[in-house]
């Protein structure tokens, strides 16, 4: 049987890889199950400091597997939307609150759950097949996997309203354009080894420091500045404590380049 999700680990970088190619790597419960325990293990798993989230076979994912959710409506037994909140909610909160920079390799098409997994990612890498479609309004659903939230973090009201609901595909120089990819490579080729190259950079930096910006760059977009603030001073903190500002305090000092050990 073809596990539905790959793991590979390269020093600190962990690639989980949704693997189901000959259905655009759509959601079915198994892959659901994989990706949100896989997610759990990494949160204390110290000897990852980043992780890149990439589809096999061409595609990212499709979204949501719909033959299984046909299936699930023919059954009549329960609700068939209890995945929201049994799979794709536990995704999203372990996703959006890892400590670690996470970087998406989306190569090729990113649709409904897909493009919304994507968009929980730090920081997103295409090439020039990659799309986003927000899908959920074409089957007759509103957003889930967290869009509401980070879709118009990312390209403003009026154009989140107009994505949903329009669920008209974006190609990957509007995507650039509209900051859904923060890099756009030259061949799809090169999309998968340049998120891991980038992750590889990030797993070799301040780590603490990056959880720490995460944590604060939430709480201040949905907070007011007196919540920034005491973010910050919070976070400072922590950072403060921690052996990478010392060491890398020291190392500028001496104009010498610092060793980052995420501690």
């Amino acid at each position: 049987m073809t596990e539905p999700l790959l793991i590979d680990r390269t020093d600190a970088v962990v690639t989980l890889t949704l693997n189901r190619p000959t259905a655009m790597n759509a959601f079915d419960t198994a892959m659901k199950e994989a990706l949100r325990d896989a997610l759990a293990e990494l949160e204390s798993d110290r000897s990852c400091r980043a992780v890149v989230l990439a589809g096999s076979g061409g595609s990212f994912s499709a979204g949501q597997d719909l033959r299984e959710h046909v299936r699930t409506l023919e059954s009549s037994e329960g609700n068939p939307l209890d995945t929201v909140g049994t799979h794709y909610n536990p995704i999203v909160a372990r996703l959006a609150g890892l400590a670690k920079p996470v970087v998406a390799a989306v190569g090729g098409m990113a649709a409904g759950a897909g493009a919304s997994l994507a968009f929980l990612a730090d920081i997103r890498v295409g090439g020039p097949a990659t799309s986003f479609l927000m899908a959920f309004a074409k089957v007759g659903l509103a957003a889930d996997t967290g869009a509401s939230w980070t879709l118009p973090r990312l390209v403003g009201h009026a154009k989140a309203v107009e994505l949903l609901m329009l669920a008209e595909p974006v190609r990957a120089a509007e995507a650039h354009q509209l900051g859904l990819l923060n890099r756009l490579v030259a061949t799809d080729e090169e999309v998968l080894p340049a998120a891991q190259e980038l992750a590889a950079r990030l797993a070799a930096g301040p780590t603490v420091a990056y959880g720490a910006i995460k944590r604060q760059l939430s709480i201040a977009d949905a907070g007011t500045l007196a919540d920034a603030l005491a973010a910050e001073a919070q976070a400072q903190s922590i950072c403060g404590a921690t052996a990478d500002h010392r060491s890398a305090t020291m190392a500028f000092v001496a104009k010498q380049k610092p060793v980052f050990e995420g501690r």
